[in-house]
């Protein structure tokens, strides 16, 4: 979650919302990684997930990632989910809950869907304070603009 925190951290200098991601291997390296960029590349997509998953795909060769586990700083929403499943990663770390958006428990739980192909553990919470309280300074000072 340390580096995922990092990524997040490193969002703020683009304007982007701070949400960080890494996806590890099943030797715990790392294989990608990913920070929003939504405002950066003026991309719709540009998700931390989807950065981090497009960088593991990228570095191991392949688009299925079922031996690998992705880090987030905040639950994943509706987009970033789908992308969890149909990338068949098996396990889901995430900081902060996203009450507002979140489709991995708590809007929604897509990850866990009984109609889809593939489900995901998910372990919420980790360093959730933290996590937190990065995403709350950067909407404060935004306020403050």
């Amino acid at each position: 979650m340390g580096l995922a925190l990092d990524e997040a951290r490193h969002a703020v200098a683009t304007g982007d919302v701070p949400v960080g991601a890494v996806v590890v291997d099943q030797h715990g390296a790392v294989v990608g990684r990913g920070r929003n960029v939504r405002e950066a590349d003026g991309d719709p997509t540009g998700h931390a997930e989807v950065q981090a998953l497009r960088a593991a795909a990228e570095a191991l060769g392949r688009w299925r990632l079922d031996d690998c586990t992705l880090v987030v700083t905040l639950e994943p929403c509706l987009m970033c989910a789908g992308a969890t499943v149909l990338a068949r990663i098996p396990r889901l770390v995430l900081g902060a809950w996203d009450p507002k958006a979140g489709a991995c428990g708590s809007q929604w739980d897509v990850v866990r869907d009984r109609r889809v192909n593939h489900r995901v553990e998910v372990v919420g919470g980790v360093r959730e304070d933290e996590c937190a309280t990065l995403l709350r300074h950067f909407f404060e000072a935004q306020r403050e603009d």
